[in-house]
């Protein structure tokens, strides 16, 4: 059974048994491809079960000169997966990847917006066209409910519920969580999705499920979501360095500064861990500081 075949065999596994996101299989899947070329091109006739971690260092070596070292630490967590799952298959005796340091990375966070900023960009003069009326949508139910990309772009009509007020959201894993919106989200899909079945209504193929579509009636894509986010950006005069992640970012921070829960915030950002979610704690040291002094015994 030959290298490409047992990739095969793992994206099957990945998809199935662990159901992971279309997106994420596909970086398994580029990140195998590049390995299992790799040892064809520099180790010709080597098997799987022979591979080293001698025989990693090269491939994360090349892989470190072209790219970040965020995707690099992907790829060794990718091979890591990878060879755990041989190690079960009994293809593999140890997972070679394990013996293979981590690349240090900078603590880098995404740009967030004040909340002035953030009131400036979804308070911008909008027509009432479809286009117009979708993307005044995305943004405020990106920054109402605090969602990924992935996760707006996946959501479907029935995903929402306007008399509620909430989004059945899928996040990383497949997990199920509510997300809310807030009365200007509301408002903004209730101007928007008649306009969009209008839109549907003139093109036959389109997707009667998705959420937001695109000109043809299609589901938009992660990348025309981001898109949206990028045209607003420049139209309101904003660092062009904001992203639909620094959307996300910046409900997070204004939750915390309006002092809420940390483990609330973390159950709306659907983190797995609370550690990822204090990561947001970074920029608020003065609220930080108070709660220290309210709650410390020798604070004072």
């Amino acid at each position: 059974m030959s290298g490409w075949d047992h990739l095969e065999d793992f994206l099957r596994y990945l998809r199935v048994e662990r159901q992971l996101s279309p997106h994420t299989l596909r970086n398994y899947r580029l990140d195998l491809t590049q390995f299992l070329e790799f040892c064809s091109e520099h180790r010709e006739g080597l098997s799987l079960s022979q591979v080293t971690y001698q025989d990693l260092r090269p491939f994360l070596a090349a892989a470190l000169k072209k790219n970040r070292k965020t995707t690099v630490a992907r790829k060794l967590s990718t091979l890591r997966t990878f060879f755990k799952y041989l190690q079960r298959q009994g293809v593999a005796s140890q997972n070679p990847a394990k013996l293979a340091p981590s690349p240090k990375l900078e603590k880098v966070l995404p740009h967030y917006l004040s909340v002035d900023e953030t009131f400036h960009l979804l308070g911008e003069p909008k027509n009432e066209d479809f286009g117009t009326r979708r993307d005044l949508s995305i943004l405020e139910v990106f920054y109402s409910g605090g969602l990924r990309l992935s996760e707006l772009a996946g959501l479907n009509c029935k995903d929402v519920d306007l008399a509620q007020g909430v989004l059945r959201v899928w996040g990383k894993g497949s997990k199920e969580r509510l997300a809310f919106l807030g009365q200007p989200a509301k408002g903004a899909l209730t101007a928007y999705l008649p306009l969009r079945q209008r839109h549907l209504e003139q093109h036959r193929t389109g997707d009667e499920t998705a959420l937001f579509i695109n000109s043809r009636g299609r589901r938009l894509s992660t990348r025309g979501v981001a898109r949206v986010v990028a045209k607003w950006v420049r139209l309101a005069g904003l660092s062009p360095g904001l992203t639909p992640h620094g959307l996300r970012h910046s409900f997070a921070t204004h939750l915390l500064e309006g002092k809420a829960d940390l483990r609330a915030v973390q159950e709306l950002l659907g983190h797995a861990s609370i550690s990822t979610t204090g990561r947001y704690t970074h920029l608020n040291l003065d609220y930080l500081m108070e709660e220290y002094d309210k709650a410390h015994p020798r604070s004072k």
